[in-house]
């Protein structure tokens, strides 16, 4: 990319995309967003200049910060105050994401408890850091996107059935606390990795309102469930909510 403005928005759209997909894909955008830093070399330079000199180990003892409240401990991020320093330390957290030497999951339960759902955290997590990244990003190159806002406005996805909208978050949630109840089973890893694979191309085939597809993967799943000892009390509402969600179809 060439121009200084399509490569800005292409990272917003990219940060857009985080934050509108599902938990299950949370570390695979993550991944796409990184790629996307290194592939506009504009926003390549900005990142490169601003994690130049910055001590990150140090910011991480300022920005994740534990309180102790009696018993209770209370974990927080807090973001830096400067523009570069805020895009740093963003830039250097989702690498560790990336990289797993911090695993996301254990991230979103410790400082985004909110209702002990991965998904509500998820939410918090890119209304805030995801958020602040933007920001910090448009105010850098506000010269170059004034229209920027209303181009990405545009862009975002509309649903106008309520009800749909309403049964698909559900079903989200559903195949989100199914994967975590998967991972956190005793089950062989290699047996956790086609579980998890199962779930994610159900929540491909569900986006895509695929219903054919949807039916077999769910079929799948559930043999794959039962043949390895690994039913949860969630699988019978996930079955449930993907019938909810077929009638709305």
């Amino acid at each position: 990319m060439s121009d200084t403005k399509e490569q800005v928005l292409s990272f917003l759209e990219t940060c857009e995309e985080l934050k509108s997909c599902k938990f299950i894909m949370a570390t695979t955008k993550i991944k796409d967003l990184l790629k996307c830093i290194v592939n506009c070399p504009e926003i390549y330079r900005l990142f490169q200049a601003v994690t130049k000199n910055f001590n990150y180990p140090e910011a991480k003892r300022s920005c994740l910060v534990t309180v102790n409240e009696g018993v209770f401990e209370k974990n927080s991020v807090v973001l830096p105050q400067t523009v570069g320093q805020r895009l740093a330390f963003i830039f250097c957290l989702l690498v560790e994401f990336n990289e797993n030497t911090i695993n996301f999951n254990e991230f979103l339960c410790r400082y985004y408890p909110e209702d002990g759902s991965y998904v509500a955290g998820y939410h918090v997590f890119c209304e805030t850091v995801i958020q602040g990244l933007q920001d910090a990003v448009m105010q850098v190159f506000k010269d170059d996107i004034s229209s920027a806002s209303e181009t990405n406005a545009e862009n975002l996805p509309q649903n106008p059935n309520p009800r749909k909208a309403e049964v698909l978050s559900a079903l989200n949630l559903a195949i989100a606390e199914e994967l975590h109840f998967l991972l956190e089973s005793k089950i062989a890893d290699e047996e956790k990795e086609g579980g998890a694979k199962i779930l994610s191309q159900l929540y491909e085939a569900i986006q895509a309102e695929n219903e054919e597809l949807i039916d077999a993967l769910i079929f799948g799943y559930n043999y794959f469930a039962l043949g390895n000892n690994c039913v949860s009390d969630t699988l019978r509402a996930l079955i449930e909510a993907i019938a909810m969600f077929e009638r709305e179809l």
